[in-house]
């Protein structure tokens, strides 16, 4: 089975591109595996399959990100880039 996971880029100032990641989105993966990449990276992605630290494996005919006016958890896990890192928005602070 598939962690589902999210991540939100702020793109303007009340908008956040939300790409969606199917596999492997818990956060003992997630976060190691976003480190190299920028969000330039993943917005180019559009729709991920799956994010590893050496490839960020893109859906075939992607779908654009889904634009939001804040980061919003539609999945299990919504990740964020904050202060030139990435984070996990905790859901205990939604």
């Amino acid at each position: 089975m598939s962690t589902r996971a999210q991540i939100a880029i702020q793109t303007g100032p009340e908008e956040w591109a939300h790409t969606y990641v199917h596999y492997d989105g818990y956060p003992s993966h997630m976060l190691p595996a976003l480190a190299p990449w920028t969000p330039e990276d993943i917005l180019a992605a559009r729709e991920i399959r799956q994010v590893r630290a050496d490839e960020i494996e893109a859906f075939d005919n992607p779908r654009d990100p889904i634009l939001l006016p804040r980061p919003t958890r539609q999945f299990c896990h919504l990740y964020l880039w904050l202060g030139g890192v990435w984070v996990e928005l905790n859901p205990d602070a939604e």
